[in-house]
């Protein structure tokens, strides 16, 4: 690989061009959500979306080989989140 791909990988940016690819597709779906997604709300679309940037900035911690306690504090906020997110989905089911 390039040595511009190789530094965009060891220093973690890939993970914050990922996550601004992910703001865009959050922005894009709560604009578009009554047509394409039913009524999905705001928050529940924010919530879905934080577990997996959760795990992305756990990956970016791990890539720039920070300590195991920093990846283990993102991936349990990507517990939590995902938690919230299945209750969330299940609060909509009963409705």
């Amino acid at each position: 690989m390039s040595p511009a791909v190789d530094e965009l990988f060891a220093s973690g940016k890939i993970v914050l061009l990922i996550l601004a690819f992910m703001c865009a597709e959050l922005i894009v779906l709560i604009l578009v959500r009554k047509k394409a997604l039913g009524m999905i709300s705001p928050l529940a679309l924010v919530v879905s979306l934080s577990a997996g940037a959760a795990l992305l900035l756990a990956l970016r911690e791990a890539l720039r080989a920070a300590a195991w306690q920093r990846v283990a504090l993102w991936m349990i906020i990507a517990l939590g989140c995902h938690l919230w997110d299945l209750r969330l989905r299940l609060a909509a089911r009963r409705t």
